[in-house]
């Protein structure tokens, strides 16, 4: 089966973010079968469900909204066409503001006093509220793992998946694992030999360019590391420096802004890369404004995740995304995941529409631990959840890959269900 662990380079959004800023335990389901109903005939009542998103976080407005919005943008598209069996589906969402204090919040409103039958396409900076979630025993589907807590806590559904035993350790033994199936594609596929990791002489940010460098080491890479002062980074050094040293790749452990700054002293410098390469978070249909002052770099932006990408209208359920979004100012890679995120839901609801006790939490929570890969009409790579009790050291993982080029946007490089590796699986502390 094809599906893949989690790569490293998930810990990324978290830690980069940063820089500009109990265990739960199984009980019969037969005793939870009516949490989470509300009190309406079962054939009207609407279906209630809740959205978490550090909005108004430390790191700005914009940058965790996105699979809300997707998310919120499926439900309204679903209640057009009648909801679930009838049953339209009411959103609630809550504003952690970033802070663990504020999750508990949120999580004690929507769980505790709404009555949320799920949660949705969850994105928050600290989860600080993940285990109250799994005590309750509510589904929390297609969340973006910025923390460890869904390779913590049962009941929590990274829109990823997971194979750690989840039983309120993280991982196994506290060490989260992920593949090199990134590095792998870009030596296969392009030839690329050195590749260049940029960090922040910041905790946090030297932290993740470790985990980037151990993998790029262990697919035969030559590795430049460069490291700039977090307050006042000296990027034309980087830039020459990579351009001295033949540079094919670049990757980074550093912020947008950063990361724009970076591309425009490579462009001064006249480096010519192989690929410029980020992650699902920045790969957004702005970056011909986010990069403005650098043509040469931006037209060697590659995006690599686990889902389809976002600009591929040639698919049919890329077209229904895009079609139900057309309103929003910009199209995003985390849009569709969220928009993925509340089609499992939907899902998940529809199976249990036509049994004894109708759409409960129990019911919904036997949809998401089936034996079957979910992926979301083709949207995500196929999807699923085993808990091993030992970690892979090997798994067969695959990797969507698109290239950003001026006239044409995000052009996807290859089906992601085919570009696939046999890769090691490496460990890592979150």
């Amino acid at each position: 089966m094809r599906h893949r662990v989690r790569a490293a380079e998930t810990v990324a959004a978290a830690l980069l973010l940063l820089l500009v800023t109990a265990c739960g335990s199984r009980l019969p389901e037969s005793d939870f079968e009516h949490r989470g109903r509300t009190t309406a005939p079962a054939d009207t009542a609407p279906l209630r469900v809740g959205i978490i998103t550090s909005v108004t976080s430390p790191v700005g407005g914009t940058a965790f909204t996105g699979p809300r919005d997707g998310a919120r943008a499926y439900f309204a598209a679903l209640n057009a066409r009648g909801g679930v069996d009838g049953r339209r589906v009411e959103v609630r969402e809550c504003d952690d503001g970033g802070s663990g204090v504020g999750n508990n919040e949120c999580v004690h409103r929507l769980v505790e006093e709404d009555g949320v039958v799920a949660l949705v396409a969850t994105t928050a900076l600290d989860y600080a509220g993940a285990a109250r979630v799994a005590r309750a025993r509510v589904p929390d589907i297609g969340g973006q793992p910025l923390g460890p807590a869904y390779d913590t806590y049962p009941y929590l559904y990274s829109v990823y998946g997971s194979l750690a035993p989840r039983n309120g350790t993280t991982g196994w033994g506290g060490k989260q694992y992920g593949g090199t199936e990134v590095y792998r594609y870009f030596r296969r596929e392009h030839g690329a030999r050195t590749a260049a990791v940029v960090s922040y002489n910041q905790p946090a940010s030297a932290a993740y360019a470790r985990l980037v460098v151990r993998g790029l080491r262990a697919e035969g890479y030559e590795v430049v590391t460069e490291q700039v002062d977090f307050a006042l980074p000296n990027f034309r050094a980087v830039a020459a420096d990579i351009e001295e040293r033949g540079v094919d790749l670049v990757f980074d452990a550093i912020d947008g802004h950063g990361n724009a700054r970076l591309c425009a002293a490579l462009d001064a410098a006249g480096v010519d890369l192989t690929a410029k390469v980020t992650n699902v978070q920045n790969w957004t249909s702005t970056i011909a404004e986010d990069h403005a002052d650098a043509p040469r770099c931006r037209n060697a932006l590659w995006a690599t995740g686990s889902s389809r990408n976002h600009a591929d209208l040639r698919d049919e359920a890329v077209r229904e995304f895009r079609d139900a979004t057309k309103t929003l100012k910009a199209h995003s890679q985390w849009q569709l995941e969220g928009w993925a995120a509340a089609m499992w839901f939907t899902d998940a609801a529809r199976s249990c529409a036509g049994s004894r006790a109708g759409v409960t939490r129990a019911c919904v929570d036997r949809f998401m631990n089936r034996d079957e890969p979910y992926s979301a009409d083709g949207l995500l790579l196929p999807v699923r959840f085993e808990r091993l009790t030992e970690p892979p050291r090997t798994r067969r993982s695959c990797v969507s890959v698109a290239r950003w080029q001026d006239g044409k946007g995000w052009v996807a490089q290859g089906d992601m269900n085919e570009n696939c590796f046999d890769v090691p699986q490496l460990p890592y502390s979150p």
